[in-house]
Order: structure tokens, then sequence, then C-alpha cells
């Protein structure tokens, strides 16, 4: 079926039989899990096997079990939404009409927490529940509810509705499968957005109702891991088997001891990467304990398991018999299994006492625990352990155990993490090819990776006609190729035909290229975006401009190349004689491309980045790099939300969008504009006296800087409330005078070993054509004895520019700018 299936997840990793039948591939007895966490005599309900595909292939599966078992026996378990506090809040405004801004105004009081609990708990135990600020603002949400205005009423009733059903849907992965028509055992529904028939009873109740409820899982990761084993194939014809790779890979490791795991299943957080680098890990057992330690609870550990690791902290036990099981670990708890284990050997638990303990630990039951304590502290001193030391494991355990992780699970897919690093670390192109593709809908992360690709030394080229195919992929120099399908407009059908017809020979020209391929699937408008998208450039002489030039008779040339394409396609289909004669043909072809000037730079990225949502050949601030680095203090993504701002002043970069410039009712003038930095954009209003002073920087294409200050919002004169936070205009500049306006003076850095004579004249040499008014100073470092030196130039002032910096950076000198 051409379906990738994951290791398995969750408590089955722990069944020697599930492995043997190849239901999951991780082996129990080499990773010490256990069968109990999965099946015994004490556990209640029936086990169930959670089951990762493709996310591709996950349709498939289900086709197949539809197909083997019959549409009346299988369904998907309905899922009930309820209002939670915050729709509540606004479902109420809407029907009641209270103005949009108050009902925002009020949700935005609300912190993650039940309105029940903010009406029902006493002030006490809603302080404890709360942060200082917190608090402040459900204080004042009360004072509202007391109100006898609209805000008021919207309160209280949205009070009576909070938990009511407001809608259905189904589960994400949960399917019933059912020994006969369902009908006979479960009340069943339809789905506006599924064939399948949907259970009337949810997840909770479904498995009470004796239904089997399976999983069928959709994970990315192993779409990825398929994706490079494909590409890999067809570019080196090795076949790659990502469950025989082997756990001792040097380079595998040392990717996770750089941190380099941008796009590595588990462990691609920041934070991930910070403790890989610290951490050092050289065994696959540092991955899994990773794994489960980067939780919140668990997270505090990471240190001394870090020290333990690299020898700066001693490894401990409480009881020397804790080793055996401890070990792997540098004597830290990790593992449910480890608790299950040590109870056994220390306290002489039986199997299932010791997985009613785990679950006792981890759903805090207090009053098992009670009941299990006694039975540990006196199995510990039959087997000669002192009580004290027990008495401390047991605390130990009852504070970590709440959050300590089921190893069976970080496993599996601590061996989908390293599948993945070792596909990054053996091949990178390929991989991040791969990862681009999986993420082809979600421009941010096209963006985001195709800059850690850039980082990674690869080139990711525009589309091509002749080289790209639908996903992302990777062509004889290594450099991956964008894939079609991410322009818009351009479906799979039309992806299809350019590839099929390319196989024996490349396209040579777009005359070529409309003759072969089928123009009903790649129709004028699929082809116009491709060309817009730089899929073209390869094909003869002719940039992107003259494509679309009307040429005098006000057709396109591209038009007119596509004419000819069809036209070819006619007579061959036809099986006419061409009417024009033998060398009609060759007359067509001999069109001449209009010329025409190349559009400027930033037209093509526009251009570009309208039919592909981002840009692929450069960056428009590309030139204002060093601008956007040293002058600009945050990115827009920070005002999605003001209110932590407020009182703070800052800087943006960027170059503007969309402009428009208004006026009120009174006749005021007034302006809306987006402006777009490396990674988002932000729609800016501006109003009074800074849309005067400032109106002139306001146009399409400026490369501007500003410079703002988060404000606290009007006060409204009735009710003396603030609204919601505001921002305030300082200063805008051009993004090209800002080196000038800003730098005052350059330091640079040196340690004292790299400097003598022949280093201090090339320095000379070097700065002396940059002659202007800024401030030149020294940084001398001597790093065996810890000592810094400033030093000021007395006879020597420069002027900061690109110029300057790029001559810098060429000869891998460090500098600082104030």
């Amino acid at each position: 079926m051409d379906v990738s299936v994951g290791p398995g997840r969750g408590s089955a990793a722990g069944s020697v039989v599930a492995y043997c039948l190849k239901i999951t591939n991780i082996d129990p007895i080499e990773y010490n899990l256990l069968f109990e966490r999965f099946l015994n005599p004490d556990r209640v309900s029936m086990p169930d096997i959670d089951i990762d595909f493709d996310d591709e292939g996950r349709a498939k599966v289900m086709d197949y079990v539809i197909d083997k078992y019959g549409s009346n026996q299988v369904a998907q378990i309905i899922t009930y939404g309820t209002m939670a506090a915050k729709s509540s809040i606004r479902d109420t405004a809407r029907v009641l009409d209270l103005a949009l801004n108050e009902a925002d105004r009020i949700s935005k009081l609300l912190p993650n927490i039940k309105l029940s609990k903010i009406f029902g708990l006493p002030e006490k135990d809603l302080k404890k529940a709360l942060r200082a600020d917190e608090f402040i603002k459900v204080k004042e949400f009360m004072a509202l509810a007391e109100e006898s205005s609209l805000s008021g009423e919207t309160i209280q009733q949205a009070k009576v509705l909070e938990g009511s059903l407001r809608n259905t849907g189904t589960h994400a992965c949960g399917v019933i499968i059912t020994p006969d028509d369902i009908t006979k055992f479960v009340p069943v529904a339809t789905a506006k957005d599924s064939d399948l028939f949907v259970t009337q009873f949810d997840n909770s109740v479904v498995e009470d109702a004796g239904l089997l409820k399976m999983d069928f899982l959709g994970l990315k990761t192993l779409t990825l891991i398929k994706d490079t084993v494909k590409l890999v194939q067809y570019k080196h014809n090795i076949t790659l088997d990502p469950d025989t790779f082997p756990l001792d890979d040097v380079k595998t490791y040392e990717l996770f001891q750089r941190g380099d795991t941008v796009g590595i299943f588990q462990y691609e957080s920041a934070g991930m990467q910070k403790y890989l680098k610290d951490l050092k890990p050289t065994v696959f057992a540092d991955l899994i304990a990773m794994n489960a330690l980067y939780r919140p609870g668990p997270l505090e550990y990471i240190p001394s398991f870090v020290d333990r690791k690299n020898g700066k902290e001693a490894i401990s036990y409480d009881l020397e018999d804790m080793e055996e099981f401890l070990q792997e670990t540098y004597g830290i708890t990790v593992y449910q299994e480890q608790v299950m284990l040590l109870s056994q050997k220390l306290a002489g638990f039986t199997k299932g006492e010791a997985d009613v303990l785990r679950k006792a630990m981890g759903k805090k039951i207090h009053a098992l625990l009670a009941k299990l304590k006694p039975q540990f502290i006196e199995g510990g001193k039959a087997n000669g352990h002192d009580p004290e030391k027990l008495e401390k494991i047991w605390k130990d355990w009852e504070a970590f155990a709440s959050y300590a992780f089921n190893k069976s699970h970080s496993t599996c897919y601590a061996w989908i993490g390293y599948q993945t690093a070792y596909l990054k670390a053996h091949y990178p192109a390929e991989y991040m090819a791969a990862v681009l593709s999986n993420n082809m809908n979600d421009i941010k992360q096209v963006t985001f990776f195709m800059e850690e690709c850039r980082r990674m030394g690869l080139n990711v080229l525009g589309p091509d006609v002749n080289e790209s195919f639908y996903k992302f992929t990777v062509n004889d120099q290594q450099a991956i190729r964008f894939g079609m399908g991410a322009i818009k407009g351009v479906g799979r059908g039309a992806v299809e035909t350019i590839i099929e017809n390319r196989k024996d020979a490349r396209y040579t020209s777009v005359f070529d290229l409309t003759k072969r391929i089928d123009l009903r699937a790649a129709n004028k408008k699929a082809i116009e975006n491709l060309t817009l998208a730089g899929g073209l450039d390869s094909l003869g002489n002719c940039h992107r401009a003259q494509y679309f030039n009307p040429d005098g008779d006000g057709i396109l040339f591209l038009e007119k190349a596509i004419r000819y394409g069809a036209k070819h396609q006619e007579n061959l289909n036809s099986a006419q004689t061409n009417l024009f004669g033998d060398d009609s043909q060759e007359q067509i072809q001999e069109i001449q491309i209009p010329e025409c000037e190349s559009w400027g730079t930033l037209e093509l990225l526009k251009k570009e980045k309208a039919v592909v949502g981002i840009y692929i050949s450069a960056h428009p601030l590309d030139d204002f790099k060093r601008e956007m680095k040293y002058f600009s203090s945050a990115t827009f993504d920070v005002l999605n939300d003001l209110d932590p701002l407020v009182n703070r002043d800052l800087s943006f970069g960027g170059i503007i969008n969309d402009v428009e410039h208004l006026v009120t009712k009174t006749g005021k003038g007034w302006g809306k504009f987006t402006i777009e930095d490396f990674s988002d954009q932000y729609e800016f209003k501006i109003f009074g006296e800074d849309y005067l002073k400032f109106r002139h920087f306001i146009l399409p294409n400026n490369f501007v800087r500003l410079r703002i200050r988060v404000v606290e919002g009007w006060r409204n004169r009735e009710t003396g409330q603030l609204g919601p936070a505001r921002i305030q205009f300082n200063n805008f500049e051009m993004l090209h005078d800002t080196l000038k306006a800003n730098v005052k003076k350059i330091t640079l850095m040196f340690e004292l070993k790299q400097l003598n004579e022949s280093k201090i004249r090339d320095l000379k040499a070097l700065m002396s054509p940059f002659k202007g008014d800024k401030g030149l100073y020294m940084d001398v470092f001597d790093t065996e004895e810890q000592i810094k030196l400033t030093l000021p130039s007395r006879k020597q002032r420069v002027e900061v520019s690109n110029k300057l910096l790029s001559a810098l950076e060429e000869q891998n000198i460090h500098y600082r700018l104030n």
C-alpha cells in the first residue's frame, strides 16, 4: 500500500508479542520496556494499540478498513465542543449587540480560567491561582459583572452559558469497528465532512459501551522520512531502510551535540537545542532520556542529568540496589518503568502492584498511595533496607512520578527522531527538501526552513520546468529545487504533464514546452504563474518581463507561445496537412521575442511573492540586513498582543506594502499601511499630528525604520475605563539613512595574539578610504588572563557605511556598532 507505519507508541511497545508480530518494531527486551504497562491481571480496561501512519497514507488505511469490514461496521467517534469562558463572552456579546471593541476588551481581561471558578472561588484562593497582573484584571472583570450595563449583562449571561454544548466534530484519530451492523451497538449520526457514520457516544462513553476503539494516527514525520528515502533512491540509487540505521552513527551524534536539530522530530525547540549542546549525547539512551525529560516538571532535572553525564556532578544512588535500573539515567529517576522495577526489587511488589503504584502516582490518587506506602516501607525493611532511605525514596517518587514519563513511548519517538537526524546528517539536501515539501502549505514554515537551508550552506533555487517536481527536490548540484506544487494556480495535473513530457528530453524553449505538454491540464493561468515564479527562466535567452510584453499588438508574448503550442497539437491530432506549408512551424517558431527592459529587483520579487506567497530569488530587505540586525529591536509578531508592551519603546525596519490615505468624517487625514520584515508583517494605523508629520514616508515600496512607543489606551470619559493599548509613533527614517543617523562609533574586536605589526598595517590600509566623523575604537582581549582593553583612535575617524562593514566582514574582523 506504500504506507509508512511508525515503530509504535505508548505502552504497546512493551509487548514482545506485538514486536514479534511486527506491530511495533522496538525490541522491548533490549530497552527494558515492561509488558505490564500494556497488560496485567490488575488492569480492568482493555489495552489499546495506537498506531502511527504517514499522514498521506492514513486515508488509504481507512479505505482498507471500510473495504474489509463494510461501511456499516466502521464509524468515527463524535466530539462535543462546549462553550469556554471567552467564547461564551464573545457569543453573548454578539447576540446582545455589545460593541465589538468592548467585547474584545472584556475577553482580554480573562486569564485561562473558567467563569465558574472566578465567581465560585473565595478571593484568597483566586489570588493563589492567578499571577498578580491576572488577578488585577479579574477584579476589574468582576466589577464589570456587577454593573447594570450591557457589559455586565453580557458577563452574567455568559456565566450561565459556559459549559453548554456549542458544536459537534469528529475525533481526530479514533475509529470504531463492530462485529455486525453498527446500529445494533450504538446510535449513529452523519458528519458534514465525512461519508462515514459517526457514533453519538463520545470517546469517554464508547469504550464503556463495549466497542473496540482503534486510533489511526497520521504522523507527518513518517511522510517526511518516506519522501527523503525516495529522493535518495532517485538521486543516488541507494535504497535506505530507516529501521536498519545503526544506533552508533558518529555523524548523527555530532549533529545532536551541535544542537543542529531544526527539523528533527521531538528535538527541534530552541530549549532542547541548548540542552543537547550541554549534554553532548553519545548513546541512544541519552536521547530517550532527553525526550522524556524535556517536559514541564522534569525539565528542572535536566541540568543535574547533564552534569552527571559530563562528570561535573557525582552519580549517587540512595541504595546500591537501585544502580541496576538507574544507571542509564545517571542515578536520576526519569521513567515510570523505573519506579515499577524498583518497587519490585526493593519492596517485593508484584508486577501488577507495581503498575497500580505507577498509576496511583501518575494520577495522584492519594487514598491508594496511603494504602501502598506502608506496603512499600514494610517490604523494603523485609529486604534489609534502611527505613529512612525508603521514606526518602517514596517522597522523591511522589514528587516526581506524577510527571515521570512512559519509557516505551519515549523510546519509540526517540527512534523516529534519531532516523530524521541520521537522514539530515548524511543526506542534508534530500532531507531538507522533504522537510520543505511537508510544510508546503504553511508559507511561514517554508520561509523558516529555507533560512535553515541557507545556514547549512544549501542553495534553495526557484522552480524550474526542467528540474522541479510537484514537491521540493534536489538537483545534480545538490541544490534544493522549489516544488511546482507550491505555486498558486499550478495544480497536480499541470505538474504531471510537465514532468511526463520532459522524460525523453529537456524543454529548450517556451515553444518547445507548449508543443509538448497537455494544455488542458496546464492552462494559461498555470503557465503564467509558473513563469512569474521563475519556472521558465532556464528556457532560452528570455527574461520574465519579455513573456508579459504585449509588443505592439496587445497580445502577450506568453499568450502567443501558448496559442502556437495549441495550434501545433491541433494539427497533430487532426492528422491534416499543414495549410501553411512545410516550413510554417519554423515560421511560427521564429516569432521574435519582444525586446523590453527587465523588471527591477523589487518588481520581480513582488510578482514572485504574489504567486508563491514568499520571496524566492532574494528578499527586498537583503540590502539592509545590517540595519535590520543592529537597529531593529523586535519583529512585527510581538505587536499581536500590545498589553505586555505598554510603556516600552520599540524599533522596526521593513518595506511598506499596502498603503491607504483616508479622511475621517470630520475631514482629518489618517492612514493605514502594512510593513513587512524578514519574518512577518503588520498593519499600522496612524492618525492626527503623527499622520501629518510622517505621511511623506508612507509610500508603497519605501524601506523605512520606525520607532514607536506602546502606551495605555484612551480612557472612556463615561466609565473611566481604559481602552486597548495603542501605538504612538516617535520617528520615521529611510533605511538608507539608518547607519548614518544612528551610528556614533564603531568598535573593532581582536584577540591579543592576533595583533602584530603586519595586521596593524593591513588594518590601516583597509580603513584609510573610509574617512568620516564617527569614532573608531578597538577592543583587545586576552582570553588567558581574562582582560579586555578598549583603545580609542585619536587620529582617525571613519564613515560607517555598508561598504566598510562588508570590507571588515571579508577580512573576518568582528565589530560592534554603538
